[in-house]
């Protein structure tokens, strides 16, 4: 064994290993951890918009009661007013019968 020859390194492959193991960190480091953040705060915005979202839709379902209710009172005075249209001709006829008998 005194004989063997020394054992040479592999500089080259020892270099491509650290330049390997330095994009491997510049990408976990680097790249992975901001896009973790970036997507931690999209779902907290998209958890937002969920949140406006049912907001909106309670207050177009309010919206919309609220407007059923008026179209029915609006149909409700319509009616009340034909028939109080019609009851004043009525009387205003009579009112005319009456008044040509009595001349």
């Amino acid at each position: 064994m005194d004989g063997a020859p020394p054992i040479r390194r592999p500089w080259m492959l020892i270099a491509a290993a650290l330049v390997l193991l330095s994009m491997l960190a510049y990408v976990l480091v680097g790249a992975y951890l901001p896009s973790r953040q970036r997507m931690a705060g999209l779902e907290i915005e998209l958890k937002d918009l969920y949140q406006k979202e049912a907001e909106l839709q309670t207050q177009l379902a309010q919206a919309l009661q609220k407007s059923t209710m008026l179209q029915q009172q609006v149909g409700a005075l319509a009616a009340e007013r034909d028939a109080l249209l019609r009851r004043t001709r009525e009387l205003e006829q009579e009112l005319r019968k009456r008044g040509g008998r009595r001349r």
